[in-house]
Parts: C-alpha cells; structure tokens; sequence
C-alpha cells in the first residue's frame, strides 16, 4: 500500500559539497563531520535537535569508534536522549535509510526523525581478521574501500564487470554512454549558474572545512571538488577499462567524500518544520530487487517498477527521475527498460558527474529532486539506484502545494 502521512518539511534537508579521492574532506571522520554539518543546519534552521524522537544515520566504511552507531552523532547534535540505528546497504543506503525513517513515522514508532547520511570513501580502513587456526596464526586482511570495489564475495567479479554485463545485455554502445555522460556534464552546469544558485537552494557554500579536531578552520571549499572538465572530444579518446568493454573512466563516476541529511516526519510535524509551509513533500512509495549474479546496474529497473506500483501511479505520471548512476549504463538501461527519455533524467546533476560517496549519494539525488519538483510547481519524482549485491532500491516522492 502506499505511505501515509509521511513527509519532508520542505528544506528541512542539506548536503555537503562532495569532494575527491583524498581531497578536502579526507582527514575528517565521518561521523563527527555528519554531525558538525547538522549541528550548524539544523540552528540556521531554527530547528531543536530535541525534537528528534528517532535517529537513522547511513553509513558504509567503517570509522574509529562507529561500533556505536547513530546515538553518537546524535548526542554531538544535542538530540543526547534520541534513540537511533545505522542502516548500510551500500550505494542504495540512503533509500534504505529513508524506508527506515518513514516506517518508523508511519507505524508510530516515531513523529520526527533526522536520516543522516555520511561516508568517507578516502583513506577507508585496512581490516585484520584474525585466524587461531591459519598458518603461524596468520590471519586476513582487507581494504574495505577498493578491495570490495574490485572482488565480489559471491562471483569474484569487479563492479567495472556488472556494468559490461548489463551493457550486452541491452545491447548499449560506447557512444551511447558517452552521448549520455557529455548530457549529465551539462545538465550539472544548470546547477551552476547565477552563482550557483540550484545548489545553494540545499547546500551552505562557501563551506568552510574544520580541522580533523574540529578547532580551527583547515580551508574553505566552493563546491563540488573533483569534477571533471567533460567534452565529446575528450570523452571518444578514453580506451575501455576491460579489453573489448565500452565502460571508460570517463562514463563512470568517481569515489568521493561528504554527508547529507533530511528530516521525516509525521504529516502533523511537517509544516512548523519546514522552510515554506505551502509546499507539501510526501514519502509515497519504495520498491526493492535484486538481479541475476554480475548484473548491479539492472537491479533499479525492478526497483522501480515496484516502487511506482506501491505510489500507485504510472513511470507515465512521473515529472521528474534522479539515479544514482556509477555508470552511464545505469541510465541507459533504465531507460531502454522503462520506455522513457535517457537525456530527461537527471536535471541539475547526479553521482556520475559530482562523485559517490556511498552512503550519502542518493540522498543528494533525492533532495535535488525535490527542489526541481518545487521549481516546476510540483509532482511526482522518482529516485532508483543500485548497490553491491545486484541489488537496487526505488522511492516515490510527490510535491504539492499544501
């Protein structure tokens, strides 16, 4: 059946800038930086983190002391006496952790919840795993971050693989993904314009980066770092990462740090949270699937479908569609599955041009859709990504006015 009664105050959300592979952000954990985001939202806001009943913080790489979980950035924020979870389920964590939040405020467990999402894919952990039994006690070891990029447990496989298998499988060319990458690269520059004006409708900019003891002022950053310069030209010259593939570094994303964050509440709560009481932002529907072995990209078309069933409308009816794309193939296949235009979706930017951050990806995406939904005057969006495991997961949004 579809949600009731579960909203988004309208702008009771923000994210970070997302930076490079060991850029500004690398020295900072992630949770405390989660946190010392909220913290300052939250009071531009007016918002009293004593109001959170409930907590779900989305996280995928493990820091110092994350044993602990929500609770922690939670009493950071001063919301000291709210109960909270972590929800991992990789790049789709941050639907998950909506479904969490929104479950939680549907069945009465909770009025107001605070999702966080924040991961820091820089300098992610060496993990041992000690074995009594190995060869001189030796033991395993992993890097969490680039080890699992590249061996899945299940088929051995890289994730480059999944997207060259997804691409065969609907018969998606080179030119097709570069033709959809080079449109992402300019739909992001729309993001930019009037001095950044879309961003700064969810984002603090200029940002300034504390100190890892967040003390002092380490540098200030004015957007998004790690975006690469994109043109035709420049994207035909790249040579397939796999012999034989059609996936290059150009039309996939790139690893990233950052956080984000985004209120639910019940639809009693929504209007003393929200930034703009005339604008009604309703949680309708979410959908979940997982495909056949080696096939990730796949798994949102599934996902979608059935989050589209549970809102119960039509992908017809749908106004506005963010994905959370590692690769071009995502969105083509998406497209080709579901009948619908490939350079229609993603207005004003995704994962594949400002970078994946894993936890916190999606929520960007989301909290992007709502704001091109309320410059369109409202509607339905719909967000699907995929994650780890050939999984994916979908949620429906409506703008309204109230």
């Amino acid at each position: 059946m579809t949600m009731q009664n579960v909203e988004i105050p309208y702008g009771a959300y923000w994210s970070t800038p997302f930076t490079k592979w060991q850029g500004s952000l690398q020295y900072l954990h992630s949770m405390k930086f989660a946190a010392h985001v909220a913290k300052q939202e939250l009071a531009k806001r007016s918002i009293d983190p004593k109001v959170f009943d409930s907590g779900v913080l989305g996280m995928t790489i493990n820091q110092y002391q994350s044993f602990n979980g929500a609770p922690w950035p939670l009493f950071d924020i001063g919301a000291v006496h709210t109960p909270g979870h972590v929800v991992n389920q990789v790049c789709a964590t941050s639907a998950r952790g909506l479904f969490a939040a929104a479950s939680e405020v549907m069945c009465g467990m909770a009025s107001v919840s605070l999702l966080m999402a924040a991961d820091r894919c820089s300098n992610g952990p060496h993990i041992f795993y000690p074995n009594p039994q190995g060869i001189g006690g030796a033991g395993q070891s992993e890097d969490q971050v680039f080890y699992n990029m590249m061996n899945d447990p299940m088929g051995g496989h890289s994730m480059m693989q999944t997207g060259e298998n997804v691409a065969k499988r609907f018969d998606i060319t080179r030119e097709e993904l570069d033709a959809v990458t080079l449109r992402r690269y300019e739909q992001y520059q729309e993001a930019l314009k009037d001095e950044q004006a879309f961003q700064k409708r969810y984002m603090t900019l200029p940002l300034s980066v504390p100190t890892p003891n967040f003390k002092k002022e380490a540098c200030v950053i004015t957007g998004d770092e790690g975006v690469f310069p994109t043109t035709a030209e420049g994207l035909a010259k790249l040579k397939p990462v796999m012999e034989g593939g059609v996936i290059t570094f150009g039309n996939q994303t790139h690893p990233a740090d950052g956080n984000a964050a985004i209120i639910v509440c019940h639809s009693d709560k929504a209007q003393e949270l929200s930034a703009n009481s005339s604008i009604k932002v309703e949680v309708l529907g979410f959908g979940q699937a997982r495909d056949d072995l080696a096939y990730m990209p796949a798994a949102p078309i599934e996902a979608a479908k059935r989050a589209l069933h549970m809102a119960d409308i039509s992908i017809e009816q749908v106004d506005a569609i963010k994905t959370h794309n590692p690769f071009a193939v995502n969105d083509v296949a998406l497209a080709k599955a579901l009948n619908i235009d490939v350079m229609q979706m993603n207005n004003f930017g995704c994962s594949l041009i400002w970078g994946h951050p894993q936890g916190p990806t999606g929520l960007r995406a989301m909290i992007e859709m709502i704001e091109e939904l309320a410059l369109r005057g409202g509607g339905y969006g719909l967000f699907t990504g995929c994650a780890a495991g050939d999984t994916g997961m979908a949620t429906v949004i409506r703008v309204t006015d109230r």
